[in-house]
């Protein structure tokens, strides 16, 4: 992508991300995930529970972060902690 003089409208950022495939939403979710999963990784948040993690990661829903997360990389939080 490069920048242009053109505004920077929810329509531009639309039209950009359909040009790579994906969807804002699907950008943003995938972002919280991978920087979820670099937390679980980590001996530094060894002492956070998931729950704290995945609301560090801007998820709300536990339920739905534990199911986005086994999706994503095939395996639940609580197994890539313990890795």
């Amino acid at each position: 992508m490069t920048f242009s003089s053109r505004a920077l409208t929810p329509r531009y950022v639309q039209m950009l991300f359909e040009e790579e495939g994906a969807t804002f939403t699907e950008f943003v979710l995938e972002e919280r995930l991978v920087h979820a999963r670099r937390m679980l990784a980590s001996p530094r948040s060894a002492g956070r529970k998931i729950t704290g993690i995945a609301y560090i990661c801007g998820s709300g829903d536990t339920s739905y972060f534990n199911r986005r997360f086994r999706r994503r990389f095939g395996s639940a939080p609580g197994e890539v902690r313990n890795k």
